[in-house]
């Protein structure tokens, strides 16, 4: 699990040093269209047939435009800011499961969620400037999409299909429905021999990651490797820190070690099924 928040960091970073020459919507195509390539060869044993592309499709849906939104605020926001916003998505799934399955909210899950968005608080206000409010919002919005689609991911765990085939539908949804957005909107930047290396960097690094949680989420203690995932945003931080000098105040630490403390407890409290 450290290997995957490892290259979530590096993701982070690339999707931040491609931001002056490609859109959010660009980097998500060339980031899912590059994936494609790296998670083919490992489809040889699984193979592409499956009766659930429904959820297929709900993933990719909402993990595309959730991924839309992260990487328009890892170029507007602090590259940790950003990366913590978007891992809301463990608080939402906690709701989402409990709303699905009809469980009850007991107290301890109750005061968990309480803390988890008294950190979000703490991270939006008063750490964000006014200009950088409203960006801070979609990355909130990011984390509930980003919900929804571990909850799919879950789902389709539950009903046996391979990782593989999993990452690999996520990134055929996403690029195609980013290749008819940007077909739409008339905005695509070809690669250039200087830019290539990043856009395959990017599609390796969140390609390899996806599959290194999704191994580490089925061979380790999942106690264990909840808290491992947000080692993501400490890698993010350190990144930040070194490349850009990004700093926060301590509002901002506190609404960050909130956020990861009540999302590793949630994960823990929430019924299985």
């Amino acid at each position: 699990m450290l290997a995957a928040g490892f290259l979530f960091g590096c993701m982070g970073v690339l999707v931040k040093l491609g931001a002056g020459q490609f859109s959010s919507a660009e980097l998500v195509f060339y980031r899912s269209a590059f994936g494609l390539l790296f998670v083919l060869p490992l489809l040889r044993s699984n193979g592409l047939t499956t009766p659930h592309w429904r959820g297929h499709l709900w993933r990719g849906l909402s993990g595309t435009v959730a991924m839309m939104l992260f990487f328009y605020c890892i170029t507007t926001l602090p590259l940790a800011t950003a990366i913590t916003l978007n891992y809301t998505s463990s608080l939402f799934l906690t709701g989402l499961t409990l709303l699905a399955f009809r469980d009850k909210l007991h107290w301890p899950l109750t005061a968990t969620l309480l803390l988890g968005f008294a950190g979000i608080v703490l991270l939006l206000h008063p750490t964000l400037e006014r200009d950088q409010l409203i960006p801070g919002l979609l990355g909130l919005l990011s984390g509930l999409l980003a919900g929804f689609a571990l909850f799919n991911v879950r789902q389709l765990g539950v009903l046996g299909e391979p990782a593989a085939r999993v990452v690999f539908y996520f990134n055929l949804t996403a690029t195609l429905f980013t290749a008819v957005w940007l077909l739409l909107d008339r905005e695509l930047h070809a690669p250039t021999l200087a830019t290539l290396p990043l856009l395959l960097g990017l599609g390796a690094s969140a390609t390899f990651a996806q599959l290194a949680m999704t191994r580490a989420y089925r061979l380790g203690a999942t106690a264990v490797v909840s808290v491992l995932a947000y080692s993501t945003i400490a890698f993010a931080a350190l990144f930040g820190m070194w490349l850009w000098d990004e700093t926060l105040p301590l509002s901002g630490w506190a609404g960050m070690a909130l956020i990861i403390s009540s999302g590793v407890i949630a994960l823990r409290l929430t019924p299985k099924h």
